[in-house]
């Protein structure tokens, strides 16, 4: 870590403004894992009780965007913050939609009043002492749509469990099935895929929980499965991770079409375990694997059955994925950032 503070005379609070009880997910995972690992390396980490007073702390790590007067009454009590937000919608959209959108930032800034455009929070990229993107796409619209100076966007990519980095013994031999872990959602297209899938006639192991087993989406997922004749698979959530492990290393292939992500934990878990990858031809995507995978534009079914079967065809030739990182890399990424973070904040008094 940077000279001036130790961990252990850091006191970090983690934040987030949505409860896990109302949806779970990636973001679920990262904050959970992060935690573990900073735990684990040493660091003294807790949740910020927003009805305890007396709670104290060195540093915010707000998980989302926080409003600006979240950082400047954090800043008068001389606590840093540190936030990490999740691009995938927007870091999914169009060169034409961004540049619409960055001009109307820029012109909204320009002549609304503050009290209007505050509530989009995006002076609190200039206001936070730090901010953390999961690729150096984000990095980059978080600077080029709003205006996150420079030195204070860092990259620090999601980690890998260690059950996920460990060899099977005796080792498997891959299954000629594919698998795709995910949310049943309209974001993560399983429904697409499986009816590309039935096209293409590539079977397809499909695990991960809805949000709603009552919801219209995931009810016809289940019928697409019940009438594929068997080569259709879904096994639900599987919460045992050595489980989920043995199931990426036994498949051939590991696919994710989703329309938005930030960067899929699942493509790293199916990374670390050797699993060639196809995903959606999106910047996160690129950004995060470059050459070491394979991709697919959004398309229709019909389309995208065509791709599908040419990388279960030759899935023995695919790019292999790239090593990634484990949570114990991200907290000592992170505890770098905090270090700093508080180091000049209390330079400055505490004060912005």
């Amino acid at each position: 870590m940077p000279s001036g503070v130790s961990l252990q005379q850091v006191h970090i609070l983690f934040d987030h403004s949505n409860p896990f009880l109302l949806a779970h997910g990636g973001l679920q995972i990262q904050i959970e894992q992060t935690r573990a690992a900073l735990l684990e390396a040493g660091a003294h980490v807790d949740y910020l009780r927003w009805w305890d007073p007396g709670q104290t702390a060195d540093l915010i790590h707000f998980f989302g965007r926080p409003h600006p007067s979240y950082i400047e009454q954090a800043h008068e009590k001389g606590l840093p913050v540190v936030f990490s937000e999740l691009l995938g919608g927007t870091g999914s959209r169009s060169a034409p939609a961004l540049a619409a959108q960055r001009i109307f930032i820029r012109i909204a800034r320009g002549l609304l009043p503050d009290t209007l455009t505050a509530r989009m929070a995006w002076t609190s990229y200039s206001k936070a002492d730090a901010v953390v993107a999961l690729t150096a796409w984000e990095q980059e619209l978080m600077r080029d749509l709003f205006s996150a100076p420079d030195g204070r966007v860092h990259v620090v990519p999601n980690g890998v469990e260690p059950v996920f980095f460990e060899e099977p013994h005796p080792p498997t031999s891959r299954a000629r099935h594919l698998i795709c872990t995910a949310t049943i959602t309209e974001r993560k297209r399983v429904l697409e895929l499986a009816e590309a899938a039935v096209l293409a006639g590539v079977p397809v192991r499909f695990y991960g929980k809805p949000y709603s087993l009552e919801h219209p989406y995931f009810r016809r997922f289940e019928e697409r499965v019940r009438s594929s004749g068997g080569l259709l698979e879904y096994g639900g959530g599987i919460p045992d991770r050595l489980q989920l492990a043995r199931e990426y290393r036994g498949a051939a292939g590991f696919v994710l079409l989703s329309a938005m992500e930030s960067q899929s934990l699942s493509a790293l878990e199916a990374a670390a375990c050797g699993c060639p990858l196809l995903l959606s031809d999106l910047p996160w995507a690129r950004s995060s694997f470059g050459g070491h995978a394979s991709y697919v534009p959004l398309e229709s079914p019909a389309v995208t059955a065509g791709h599908l079967r040419l990388f279960f065809n030759a899935v023995e030739t695919a790019p292999r994925p790239p090593r990634v990182l484990s949570w114990r890399d991200v907290a000592g990424q992170l505890l770098d950032i905090y270090s700093e973070a508080v180091t000049a904040r209390r330079a400055r008094g505490g004060v912005s």
